[in-house]
């Protein structure tokens, strides 16, 4: 399985009034880990002709992290496409090595060209996907 790690520190603006990372900000934090594994695995030809579009979220927040401390993102992709789509796994785990938040997103590519969704390639997916 083609997986990708990113470390993030809270800094004190991603903290919202209950002492803990804002829900808001996991999100930027999924889109951030699933840009820099994108960014790490696809060739330029394929970074210069696509973008991703998220079309949907699902989040199971488990934990809370406080400004300072530092989570372990995971993500990888466990299934083939479906036609424009997949779906992106992401976990981040705290300092205590417990999962804070878990989640399962959904992504769309996009021709950058003609500014529509298309087929995902074959070859390209499976950059991404587990090898036999």
């Amino acid at each position: 399985m083609n997986e990708h790690f990113l470390h993030i520190t809270a800094r004190a603006g991603d903290i919202d009034e209950l002492g803990h990372v804002n829900n808001a900000v996991w999100v930027r934090w999924i889109q951030d880990i699933a840009t820099v594994h994108w960014n790490a695995v696809a060739t330029k030809e394929y970074i210069d002709r696509y973008i991703w579009v998220v079309t949907r979220h699902e989040i199971d927040y488990r934990g809370n992290v406080e400004a300072g401390q530092t989570v372990t993102g995971r993500t990888w992709i466990s299934e083939p496409p479906r036609g424009a789509r997949f779906w992106r796994n992401v976990r981040f785990t705290g300092p205590d090595g417990n999962i804070k938040v878990e989640a399962k997103t959904n992504w769309a590519i996009i021709d950058r060209n003609s500014g529509r969704p298309v087929r995902v390639p074959p070859d390209l997916a499976a950059l991404f996907l587990e090898k036999s």
